[in-house]
């Protein structure tokens, strides 16, 4: 049994009575979006000439590591624009049918979100390109030799697609989107105001280093820094005072095994692995995915990323390895005439 696309309908203005126990960590407008600078300067333009020219913005794709916002903005872009949002994502979607319910249930300017949407069938890619270029959809009437086809006009709404491998979006998805870009991971400034928002909305006080304490550990990502202000506020609120300083929001994501780096228990056990088993590589992504207890696919678009970005993991055609400073951070002396190690190119200082 499949499960329904999410729906989710949005307004400019706020609805009365709804402010819940624990009001959304999402902003409310674009402008109290943090962070993506370029990002939010292309969407305000392209939002502002929808609105002068009263007709939908163009179809939007946003791509980038996951938990940067990718959600939230097409969720603010309703809002600014005044219009409705349905989500739901490209796994969901298994059958022309469950798009035709999607397309036909848009009013004029809406906007439908498309998570992970290189995840689409292909035969769902081919029934929506029509219904981007000239809005309208062909809706078979019936099956075998005698079938015939009708074009139903839907109305001109927004797509916006998400996703995390934009490598794997055909060409000829890509080239059907008005506006691309990309989403970036965030500074620790960023994120530190990110957290001190957050800690207000939730209602737990938090100094401003506690935030620089959450933020550096964070890994770039306010999805990240948001789970981890939610932790520290149990633990502030269980063993300390409610008050989250540094001293708290250390304690606290000691306990959570994430490092002053940001390193979480699966990172440590790679890198470890990595050093200790295989005497820092070069191992196979497979192999170094058994070792660790873990799912390849898993490891390579989850944990290698952030790795390789602090300077922690290489790859290379032979494989994984870790670098002198993977094996520094770990106590171990940086083994000079390793051959696993890279080695000066021909061109390198």
């Amino acid at each position: 049994m499949t499960k329904p696309p999410r729906s989710e309908i949005t307004t400019p203005e706020e609805v009365p009575g709804d402010d819940g126990a624990e009001l959304s960590l999402r902003p409310q407008r674009l402008s109290e979006f943090v962070g993506q600078p370029k990002v939010k300067e292309a969407l305000r333009i392209g939002i502002d000439a929808a609105l002068r020219r009263k007709e939908p913005i163009d179809h939007v794709l946003l791509y980038g590591p996951p938990g940067l916002g990718k959600t939230t903005l097409a969720m603010l872009m309703a809002r600014e624009l005044g219009v409705n949002v349905k989500i739901t994502s490209g796994p969901v979607l298994e059958k022309p049918g469950d798009l035709v319910r999607e397309l036909t249930g848009l009013r004029e300017g809406d906007i439908l979100f498309i998570d992970e949407i290189h995840r689409m069938r292909p035969i769902i890619e081919e029934f929506l390109y029509p219904a981007m270029e000239d809005y309208r959809i062909d809706v078979r009437l019936s099956e075998g030799p005698h079938a015939q086809m009708i074009s139903m006009p839907v109305e001109k709404f927004t797509l916006v697609g998400a996703t995390t491998r934009f490598g794997m979006l055909t060409p000829p998805m890509r080239a059907r989107f008005g506006i691309i870009q990309r989403l970036n991971f965030y500074s620790a400034a960023e994120l530190a105001f990110v957290v001190e928002r957050s800690a207000e909305i939730l209602g737990v006080r938090c100094t401003p280093e506690g935030a620089n304490e959450i933020a550096a550990r964070s890994r770039g990502t306010p999805r990240v820094a948001n789970r981890l202000l939610r932790r520290v506020r149990d633990y502030a609120e269980v063993r300390a005072k409610g008050v989250i300083d540094i001293p708290v929001a250390d304690a606290a994501l000691r306990m959570l095994d994430v490092d002053e780096f940001g390193l979480d228990e699966m990172d440590t056990r790679v890198l470890r692995c990595l050093i200790e088993q295989f005497s820092g590589g070069p191992v196979g992504l497979t192999t170094l995915a058994v070792a660790i207890g873990e799912d390849a696919g898993t490891l390579e678009e989850v944990y290698e990323p952030f790795l390789i970005q602090n300077g922690l993991l290489m790859r290379t055609p032979r494989g994984r390895v870790a670098t002198q400073q993977a094996y520094r951070r770990f106590g171990y002396a940086p083994p000079v005439d390793n051959a696993s190690l890279p080695q000066a190119g021909l061109f390198d200082a």
